[in-house]
């Protein structure tokens, strides 16, 4: 496949999403472009989908061969994850080369959960949800595959299931500063809490008869994180932060910072919310 700068994003870093990508900067006149090019492509044959050749013609293409501060060609760069991960310069021996490709391409269970993520994006929940189980039967040790479990399930409200995976996940995640291990946390402690908790609208009637209740905001803030209505939590949180930054060891800042990693697909949300955090801290 050839590729353009109106097409790199979908072509190179969209694609590496799913599958890593290998981009070959070429030019027609160049005498080691035609060793290597033909000698990635018999390759990419027989890997059947395992990663993908996409190549760039420098003549044509000279502000993305700038961007990527190409020089010297042939010039590969290889992608996954939607991030250049490793480049050589010049043509390797097919030994060399296969070494390379080998580094690239993901093992069984980074597989699995690679086609897990492309389900999901799909809509095909159950699926990505059964790939992710497939991908830790191959590496019981893949916390980060079962972080993915975890907040997945938790949004199917699946929740004991949620419970059950989290405690078999590694105490270097459990006992770490592990961000997206403490949102998720968060909001596994959010669904627990909120099963026992008054009815939201007996909660938001305690808030509006005593704004200082903090006890109130903060069971408010937990039925809400499990809903996974993100800016009404923060909203509670942050009055929280603004009354009383020593209640419950400052709780309402350090759940916070966990809802922000939770919210991290709504941007806007979280930029709103940091700064009103900011500014009440100072």
């Amino acid at each position: 496949m050839d590729t353009t700068i109106a097409t790199f994003e979908n072509d190179v870093i969209n694609a590496s999403m799913l599958a890593p990508v290998l981009v070959d900067f070429w030019a027609p006149w160049c005498g080691p472009c035609k060793t290597l090019g033909p000698m990635l492509e018999r390759l990419e044959a027989e890997a059947a989908g395992k990663w993908k050749l996409v190549k760039v013609n420098v003549d044509e293409n000279q502000e993305l061969a700038q961007h990527f501060q190409v020089r010297s060609i042939p010039h590969v760069i290889a992608f996954a994850d939607g991030q250049a991960v490793d480049q050589f310069i010049g043509v390797l021996p097919e030994g060399q080369l296969r070494e390379f490709l080998d580094k690239l391409v993901p093992d069984g269970a980074d597989a699995e959960r690679r086609a897990a993520h492309a389900a999901w994006e799909a809509g095909n929940k159950d699926e990505a949800i059964d790939l992710l189980k497939t991908a830790l039967a191959i590496d019981p040790g893949f916390d980060e595959a079962r972080l993915d479990l975890i907040g997945w399930l938790l949004a199917e409200q699946r929740i004991d299931e949620a419970r059950e995976e989290d405690k078999l996940l590694s105490p270097k995640t459990t006992q770490g500063i592990d961000a997206r291990y403490n949102a998720l946390k968060t909001e596994l402690d959010a669904a627990d809490a909120a099963a026992d908790l008054p009815p939201a609208d007996a909660l938001i009637d305690a808030v509006n008869q005593n704004p200082d209740d903090l006890e109130a905001r903060f069971a408010l803030a937990n039925r809400l994180i499990a809903g996974r209505d993100y800016a009404g939590a923060l909203e509670h949180l942050l009055a929280i932060v603004v009354r009383d930054r020593s209640f419950m060891d400052d709780v309402g800042r350090k759940t916070m910072l966990s809802v922000f990693e939770l919210a991290a697909h709504q941007p806007e949300v979280v930029s709103q919310w940091r700064r009103k955090l900011s500014a009440a801290m100072n």
